[in-house]
């Protein structure tokens, strides 16, 4: 989306070892209008998918997923936890994730209270690099019997491959910028064409 594409360029900056850094109005600092428009435009991809849940993961994932909500009939948002909790109780669906910028794997999980058979899912996240957080999300919604609907990404490292595999398996991934190319030295970056 060219919105989305426009943002990048202005705010974003490229760093060493692949890291696209947009933490001024994605991840860190957030841009509540632009989320509204990224929730506009997943709803207009996802129209016909009946999308009752979304899904993702905490902590970056959280806010976006929030305001996606509001487009999906304000809809439950549930999130994927990274570590354990007190006020967790019960049986949970688990999986293991990556993370790719901070180098380190995680054990996920959810209640098992709040996802169920019948649910269709919308899994919704800020990035996705090699796919290892979206494939552990997806691992949890068939765990518990529910539709995986589609995948929302903001941002997609289309160089990593993790998109290009959830699409070969037939997921319907809909991410609003796709990154081809990234160079820290002279901190530009390249979408992909359509």
């Amino acid at each position: 989306m060219k919105f989305l594409e426009d943002r990048i360029i202005k705010d974003g900056v490229v760093r060493a070892g692949n890291v696209l850094k947009v933490d001024c109005f994605l991840n860190h600092q957030m841009d509540i209008s632009l989320f509204q428009e990224m929730a506009a435009e997943w709803k207009k991809r996802f129209a016909d998918k009946k999308i009752n849940k979304i899904l993702t993961i905490e902590a970056s994932g959280i806010a976006i997923a929030c305001i996606a909500a509001t487009a999906f009939d304000n809809c439950p948002v549930v999130f994927a936890k990274k570590t354990e909790s007190l006020n967790v109780d019960g049986p949970v669906y688990s999986s293991k994730v990556t993370s790719f910028t901070k180098k380190r794997t995680y054990d996920v999980f959810v209640s098992r209270k709040y996802l169920n058979p019948g649910d269709r899912v919308l899994i919704v996240d800020d990035f996705l690099a090699v796919g290892s957080a979206l494939n552990g999300l997806i691992d949890i919604v068939e765990q518990s019997g529910a539709t995986v609907a589609g995948l929302g990404i903001a941002i997609e490292k289309g160089f990593q491959g993790g998109g290009d595999s959830l699409r070969a398996k037939g997921f319907q991934l809909e991410s609003l910028a796709i990154v081809e190319k990234l160079d820290a030295e002279n901190n530009t970056i390249e979408f992909r064409k359509e």
